[in-house]
């Protein structure tokens, strides 16, 4: 694989990589959110009382933090696999073995923190049929993470590799934000 030191990086080729996945990434989104609203309501009654919207959001978010276990997973398999690192983080910074499932658990333990709180914040201002937003947003996050998994073990790319995974996982998390604030603050 190639390392970061081997590549001679054109920071503006690469700014400009990232929001075209970026810019990418939204348009998606914002396709499977209208396609999930039109589509999931027919198939699944959402709950109305808050109570049950909230035990579904944190149902929800068993989805995205599965993505954490894994994640777990990867470090744990790599450090017994490897003797640089079998002796834990405490022993010193991470090997090239473990370097990209390292990586991957602190991004996705970052972004997983993040939309749980989205969908907590949602599920308290949203009922029934718009609640399919955060069973899009989960299936947005997987895919995301799956993608930027896939981003970091291709051959070394930068942060345009791992572009289209990173902003596909954080454009609903950002929306789910905004929408939570927006309903917030303007009542019905």
């Amino acid at each position: 694989m190639t390392q970061p030191s081997d590549v001679q990086v054109n920071l503006q080729q690469e700014e400009l990589a990232i929001r075209r996945a970026g810019t990418l990434s939204l348009l998606l989104c914002g396709l499977c959110f209208g396609i999930g609203y039109v589509t999931l309501p027919r198939a699944f009654e959402f709950p109305t009382e808050l109570v049950n919207r909230l035990a579904f959001a944190l149902q929800a978010s068993l989805f995205v933090l599965i993505w954490v276990l894994i994640g777990v997973i990867m470090v744990s398999t790599g450090r017994r696999k490897s003797l640089a690192d079998v002796g834990g983080s405490a022993s010193g910074p991470p090997s090239e073995t473990i370097a990209v499932s390292v990586a991957f658990l602190q991004n996705t333990l970052e972004q997983a923190v993040l939309a749980v709180g989205a969908y907590l914040a949602l599920a308290t201002q949203l009922s029934g049929p718009w609640l399919s937003l955060i069973v899009t947003a989960v299936v947005l996050f997987g895919v995301g993470r799956l993608l930027f998994l896939r981003g970091y073990r291709r051959d070394y790319r930068g942060a345009k590799g791992r572009a289209f995974g990173m902003t596909l996982t954080m454009w609903p998390t950002l929306a789910g934000y905004l929408l939570a604030i927006a309903l917030i603050l303007i009542p019905s």
